[in-house]
């Protein structure tokens, strides 16, 4: 049985993603830092922060490609917060 995260473990691994990623919103490609943190990131600790105002500052589709290129899968029609991955893998097919 995997042991729920608390919610200093959480704060502790968003703190450690936005650091290491922070580039990435600048237009940047993901560090190997980067990826290995998107790689291990417990999703229960960041879709609480994923609203439609936050998605459209990361630009959805961006996002989706670069998490995939770090190695980390988004099922279809995937929530994370009050946003739907819906159809992402289409959008950045016809994007990039």
């Amino acid at each position: 049985m995997v042991k729920a995260m608390s919610a200093k473990q959480c704060k502790e691994e968003r703190t450690q993603l936005v650091n290491e990623c922070r580039p990435v919103i600048y237009g940047q490609d993901p560090s190997n830092n980067c990826c290995q943190r998107v790689r291990v990131l417990h999703v229960e600790c960041m879709c609480p922060y994923v609203t439609p105002k936050f998605a459209k500052l990361i630009n959805l589709a961006r996002t989706a490609k670069q998490i995939r290129s770090c190695g980390r899968n988004i099922p279809h029609n995937f929530k994370c917060g009050t946003v739907f991955w819906d159809g992402m893998a289409a959008a950045v097919a016809l994007r990039y």
